[in-house]
């Protein structure tokens, strides 16, 4: 048992009705600006965190050099 398409219709007309156009159009820009947003970031961290192979760069916590003791 699915929602149909009549279903959808009349829950967005109650949405409609209580919440009003505006309100719903400013949430809908708020919501897309976000989104935006959060696309743009994610593609800026993944652009300057690349390292580059050729230099021998340690991050911090990074173990250079495994010492073994034998006993």
């Amino acid at each position: 048992m699915g929602f149909s398409i009549p279903h959808l219709l009349v829950v967005l007309a109650i949405v409609m009705v209580v919440f009003g156009t505006k309100r719903l159009r400013n949430l809908g820009t708020d919501l897309g600006g976000a989104i935006k947003g959060f696309r743009t970031a994610i593609k800026d961290g993944e652009d300057g965190k690349k390292l580059d192979d050729d230099e021998d760069q340690a991050i911090d916590g990074e173990v250079t050099a495994k010492k073994t003791d034998k006993v």
